[in-house]
């Protein structure tokens, strides 16, 4: 174990004595608070705090039950003379990305007066309203405290927590094989916890925090209950990671391959300064030349099988809803006790599983929280500045609850929200729930009546309240236009973000089969999940159909709302876990994502299938226009199955309207729309 102090200079907390006591019972609040929460949040976050350093405890082993050893930073509040030997709540955070990596980034956020002038700057320069717009949603991800969560809070540390932060196993200088969200990871993570209760520098009370797969992490161990986890706060975390991220609809998300080779290329660097003491762990080695490039095999046979009767047994099991694997990585959030902050954003990957976790949780509001802003998955955030009516940084969020639930300060934390959303076309709104009440799932027909909005989809169609007379048959085929979409920031987790190309879809357009309603006369509210019903007909023995949801402005800029997709074959549902509304329709199908539960396509007969889309809020404004998008390809956000892919045969598909079997989008609508 190695021991290296962090100075930050002789600044002391001036706080506020609270009650330890925590009453038994916490009431829901009976009205929604403002977006921007209590300032003092930020002001105690951001002031002096009680211990003027950090101590970093480096390396230290953790023995699971099967003789595995994980290695972890131990982060202390410190002083002149060193850590402080009094037991504090213990924050922890299981991370595949390495510590290292967590350690460089809480350097960079440590720097005396130069980090904080950077973050600053970065934090409230914006160019809204001309090209480089993106470019600073993309920058202000700095000063949103999404990178705190992620890594290690100094500041959170200094105010009385101990944070330590775990390499996974087969990650990092952690031993073991690397089994993404594996049966073997999720047992890991409540012996972890338990550990840290144990430990004297802990007073037993463990809270956890991270980002994507350390949310993920959260969410999983909270679902099994240890005793010493009595908070979370997970940021951009998955639910049903198949439907969630790796292969929406049957496609596989197409930085999952470059994801994996990031993961497992990371995981290969030594601990150096073990091999310049003597004491390189030959064990890390052994499993490393075991598994050097874990999973990496079953994303190349995403790509590489050629039909459906060579599927390699590895891609089967993450094929089949009941392997071990499959199981491990559907979610639970009905399983989950305790204090749940959820942070998400609508453009995320993981915008269909974020709404959900919250929804399941059995908590009543206050206790369960969620925040949803308008960014994808590593710029989540960027909005969220405790000013001009945002929401405070997460950082700032997630040391307000960890006051609460683990020190028992009473601050107003659980009066918050309890849902904090970014009311796309509108901003930053509290609710009581979500979906919002007040808004009726209703159907909007899809009509080849051009509505005139448009000359550069491949039609200009119409959606209309009633059904329209008379059939046509519209054809859509793969392209390239989604390369600038915001399903291509989307599908790289955010990163294509500064390209500018989720701001708007008439690019993308280019390859769609469009439908636009009327003008909205009033604020229309749109709140909850979607689904696009079609009725299609395919050249081939299979078909890929991707739908959006946009607000298209009176000066024809078009943004997308929200999106899905499905492989034609796989369009089988579990009536079980669906959701429909009043009139029978699905408002949330749930499809099986089975090889054993395909169905066939036979070419020229109509085939109906329904398009979830992720949940989401938003309004349109008086002059806007709802629009439905229609495509037959999604690169880069979506890659078939090869299989699936090659049953295509990247042939046009049609769309076939007909009064008789209509196709529609069922949207839940607020009722002053004048439709």
């Amino acid at each position: 174990m190695r021991n290296s102090p962090v100075r930050r200079g002789s600044r002391w907390f001036v706080g506020v004595l609270a009650s330890l006591v925590v009453s038994s019972q916490v009431v829901a609040p009976s009205a929604t608070a403002e977006p921007t929460g209590e300032p003092q949040w930020t002001a105690l976050h951001d002031g002096p705090q009680r211990y003027p350093s950090m101590h970093i405890d480096w390396d230290v082993p953790i023995t699971m039950s099967d003789g595995t050893v994980l290695e972890a930073n131990v982060y202390r509040p410190a002083d002149a003379n060193g850590p402080i030997r009094t037991p504090f709540p213990t924050i922890v955070n299981m991370t595949p990305y390495t510590k290292l990596l967590s350690m460089i980034a809480q350097t960079g956020l440590s720097i005396p007066v130069l980090s904080d002038a950077i973050t600053g700057f970065l934090r409230d320069f914006q160019l809204d309203g001309t090209p480089l717009e993106a470019l600073t949603d993309a920058t202000r991800v700095a000063g949103g405290g999404f990178m705190r969560s992620f890594a290690v809070d100094p500041q959170l540390v200094r105010s009385g927590y101990t944070q330590i932060v775990v390499d996974v196993r087969g990650t990092g200088f952690s031993q073991g094989i690397w089994e993404p969200w594996g049966p073997k990871d999720q047992q890991d993570t409540p012996e972890v916890i338990a550990w840290a209760a144990a430990q004297p520098w802990s007073d037993g009370q463990v809270g956890m925090t991270g980002a994507s797969y350390s949310g993920i992490n959260q969410v999983q161990a909270a679902e099994k209950q240890p005793p010493a986890l009595k908070a979370i706060v997970p940021v951009v975390p998955g639910n049903d990671l198949v439907r969630d991220m790796i292969a929406p609809g049957g496609a596989a998300i197409g930085i999952l391959l470059p994801y994996l080779l990031a993961v497992n290329a990371a995981k290969l660097l030594p601990d150096l300064v073990s091999i310049a003491r003597g004491t390189f762990d030959t064990k890390w080695l052994a499993d490393r030349l075991a598994s050097p490039m874990s999973f990496m095999d079953v994303g190349i046979q995403t790509l590489t099988t050629e039909s459906f009767d060579t599927v390699p047994p590895q891609l089967e099991q993450v094929l089949n809803p009941e392997s071990p694997i499959r199981q491990a990585w559907l979610g639970h959030p009905e399983r989950i006790t305790l204090p749940t902050l959820v942070i998400d954003g609508w453009h995320d990957n993981f915008a269909n599983g974020a709404p959900r976790i919250y929804q399941d949780i059995p908590l009543p509001p206050g206790q369960k929280q969620l925040v949803m802003g308008n960014g994808y998955h590593v710029s989540t955030g960027f909005d969220m500045r405790g000013k001009n009516g945002e929401p405070p940084r997460i950082d700032v969020l997630q040391r307000a609850w960890f006051d609460k639930w683990l020190k028992g300060i009473d601050n107003g934390i659980d009066h918050y929200g309890p849902v904090t959303m970014w009311q796309q076309g509108a901003g930053w709104t509290s609710a009581g729930e979500f979906p919002r009440p007040g808004t009726t799932h209703r159907r909007m027909y899809l009509s080849a009546t051009p509505s005139g909005t448009t000359n550069t989809s491949v039609h200009d169609g119409s959606l209309t309240p009633e059904p329209t007379t008379g059939t046509a048959r519209l054809t859509v085929s793969p392209g390239l236009a989604s390369l600038c979409s915001a399903d291509s920031a989307q599908g790289t987790a955010g990163i294509l973000v500064f390209s500018g190309c989720g701001k708007e879809a008439r690019i993308e357009e280019l390859n769609a089969l469009t439908f636009t309603g009327p003008p909205a006369v009033a604020p229309t509210p749109i709140s909850g999940p979607i689904n696009v019903h079609l009725n299609t007909v395919h050249d081939a023995t299979d078909g890929y159909w991707v739908a959006t949801l946009n607000d298209v402005a009176p000066d024809g800029r078009s943004t997308t709302l929200t999106t899905g997709q499905l492989i034609a074959s796989l369009r089988a549902v579990d009536d079980a876990q669906s959701k429909r509304s009043a009139n029978g329709d699905y408002t949330d199908p749930f499809p099986l994502m089975s090889l054993a539960a395909r169905l066939p396509i036979v070419p020229g007969v109509a085939t109906q299938l329904d398009v979830g889309l992720a949940p989401t809020d938003a309004i349109l404004q008086p002059g806007h226009r709802l629009r439905v998008d229609i495509f037959a390809s999604n690169l880069p956000k979506g890659v078939p199955i090869r299989p699936f892919l090659d049953a295509t045969e990247l042939k046009p598909q049609h769309l076939q309207l007909d009064p008789a079997v209509p196709s529609f989008v069922n949207v839940p609508i607020g009722t002053e729309s004048g439709w």
